[in-house]
């Protein structure tokens, strides 16, 4: 019988004590729920925000805290992402982090479980579209927007697939919001150079070029997960919305919450742990 795992719920990692503390606050929600210890350690990054701004408490990140739990002789691992879709992070980093470990503990057993979006990501998992439609339709009670237009934003990425993953809620929400708002449409926060990330257009910085948004009230749609550098408060997509409304591109550009605000949020990680779970225990 393979022993209980340890859990990591892994995110990318950010320079911000904020997002530290959101990773924690959810791992210890998703602890709560599935009535297992689950650990909040990220990717890269977080290993650098000072311990005094974490009451004292570094931050983990994957490839320490791996090693050390080997070390420890701890063979059993599960990876729960809160990742979007799936990011070369998730793809390319973790399996090389993995192979690593298992340099020095052959007998090494990991599950990595499905990204938020799932397997397809053409058709990902509804829970996405439904919390930001909650969250559109919460901002437009509070702000008394009548039919605004929903700029549905993500960071942008090289990755045609996490691409993919956005562009297909966009669509999903778009069809749930059908006469209630305006028009939904997918932007990026920021892109790559170069003509083979242009699928990450419109940015969000020029999303008053699209045909008759110039002008009118927009609902941001934060497609984030955590707060940080860039869907924190005073962040990019804060500083992207103050520039539009300086020019006047548009006429307001309110934000909706993110989505760890969401208990949808903890349904979804739920599942996707215990489905990682039953894929260990059938390894065993």
């Amino acid at each position: 019988m393979t022993p209980s795992p340890r859990i990591f719920l892994i995110d990318n990692g950010s320079l911000r004590a904020d997002a530290v503390w959101a990773l924690r606050a959810l791992a210890a929600q998703l602890s709560e729920q599935v009535g297992l210890s689950v650990e909040p350690v990220s990717l890269l990054h977080s290993g650098k925000v000072p311990a005094f701004e974490l009451g004292g408490v570094p931050a983990q990140v994957v490839k320490s805290t791996l090693r050390r739990w080997v070390e420890a002789g701890e063979r059993a691992f599960v990876f729960v992402p809160l990742f979007l879709g799936p990011s070369r992070a998730i793809t390319d980093y973790l399996p090389e982090l993995i192979a690593e470990a298992r340099q020095t503990a052959p007998d090494l057993k990991v599950v990595v479980a499905e990204t938020l979006a799932g397997a397809d990501v053409d058709r990902p998992d509804a829970r996405l579209t439904e919390m930001l439609a909650a969250h559109v339709r919460a901002t437009l009670a509070t702000s008394g927007l009548v039919s605004p237009r929903v700029a549905l934003v993500d960071h942008g990425t090289p990755a045609l697939e996490v691409n993919r993953v956005r562009n297909a809620v966009a669509r999903q929400l778009g069809e749930l919001l059908k006469g209630e708002v305006g028009a939904v449409a997918p932007c990026s926060m920021e892109r790559r150079e170069g003509s083979a990330y242009d699928f990450n257009e419109p940015l969000l910085e020029r999303v008053d070029r699209l045909e008759a948004w110039s002008g009118s009230d927009v609902i941001v749609a934060l497609f984030f997960l955590l707060p940080g550098r860039h869907a924190g408060a005073a962040g990019d997509v804060a500083q992207i919305c103050d520039t539009l409304l300086e020019r006047r591109g548009v006429r307001s550009a309110v934000r909706t919450p993110l989505l760890c605000e969401h208990p949808l949020l903890l349904d979804l990680l739920a599942d996707r742990l215990k489905a990682a779970l039953e894929i260990l225990s059938e390894r065993a």
